[in-house]
């Protein structure tokens, strides 16, 4: 997220010992614009990220997202003052995760997917 982040121009960081990345673009204060989760239960883990393209932060008014007061949320829409699709985001998201994880990412349709997934569970 942080070098898709850099593909817009803007700066994004980690921040320590947070599961949340920070950006500081421009004259604009420092704000979250993604975040990582990981669960664990029962010896299995789930994890996903959260990655603010278009968001309608007003959500994040209701909520300390990332257990991070003294900072509010943003979107990439509202750090380049435009319009962002999540079509424009994917395939960025999509290259840097495969580079970071030496992979070559393959398209297939959700129909594929449910059933590799029901054959892993038998």
């Amino acid at each position: 997220m942080i070098r898709a982040s850099a593909d817009f121009g803007i700066s994004a960081y980690r921040i320590p010992g947070k599961t949340a990345s920070g950006s500081s673009p421009r004259a604009i204060s420092r704000r979250k614009l993604a975040a990582i989760g990981v669960h664990i239960s029962r010896w299995v883990t789930s994890h996903g990220f959260a990655f603010n393209v278009s968001t309608d932060l007003r959500y994040f008014d209701l909520i300390i997202p990332c257990g991070i007061a003294d900072r509010k949320a943003t979107s990439l829409e509202k750090l380049l003052h435009r319009n962002v699709s999540l079509d424009e985001v994917k395939p960025r998201l999509i290259h840097h995760l495969s580079e970071l994880f030496s992979l070559t990412p393959k398209e297939i349709s959700s129909q594929q997917l449910l059933a590799s997934l029901s054959s892993m569970n038998q």
